[in-house]
């Protein structure tokens, strides 16, 4: 009966110890936890975009003072952007251009969200040129839209490719209109 009592109280004096033992164990994964985090967040944290990377990510344009027929170019995120206020006649015509005839069949009206503005980057899909056709005399192409001069692309007022090497159409970027005369890309 002795022997039973010492074994009794050796196991009672076991519990506290290895209670305490298990409290410790995690604790030092909690720790270890904590300094890993603390360790791995600013590697993390240094992928995020620079501040000035940031504040490119969006950019308002205000398109009343472009006259109909006229375009601009402008720069959002390192790439040249076309916005052409197009006339009635460049509009008529990218609307009567049956897509399915097209390289990259796209309708003009899901190109744009108001018929008289169209907004494109401005790189040719072939090897990332800039094609011509933003200023006033400069070749627009066989199309009236734009031309690239390296390896000879067109382009109609739409931004379709309709000859040439390129693959794709001019890519439209995200953009809305934030009132009648203000533009937001990105």
């Amino acid at each position: 009966m002795a022997n039973i009592k010492s074994t009794k109280n050796a196991r009672d004096a076991a519990e506290p110890q290895k209670s305490r033992r298990d409290f410790i164990v995690v604790a030092t994964y909690a720790m270890g936890a904590v300094g890993a985090g603390a360790f791995v967040w600013p590697l993390i944290d240094q992928m995020n975009p620079a501040a000035d990377t940031l504040a490119l990510a969006s950019i308002e344009v205000d398109v009343s003072k472009i006259a109909e027929g006229q375009s601009i170019t402008l720069k959002w995120r390192g790439k040249p952007v076309f916005i052409r206020h197009r006339t009635a006649t460049e509009i008529a015509e990218a609307e009567k251009v049956i897509s399915a005839d097209l390289r990259d069949p796209e309708e003009d009206i899901a190109r744009v969200q108001k018929p008289e503005y169209l907004v494109v980057l401005g790189v040719c899909t072939h090897l990332g040129c800039v094609p011509l056709g933003q200023k006033v005399g400069e070749v627009r192409g066989e199309y009236d839209g734009w031309f690239c001069p390296c390896h000879g692309s067109h382009y109609d007022s739409s931004g379709r490719i309709r000859k040439g090497p390129a693959p794709t159409n001019l890519e439209v970027p995200p953009y809305s209109f934030l009132s009648d005369d203000v533009i937001r890309i990105g």
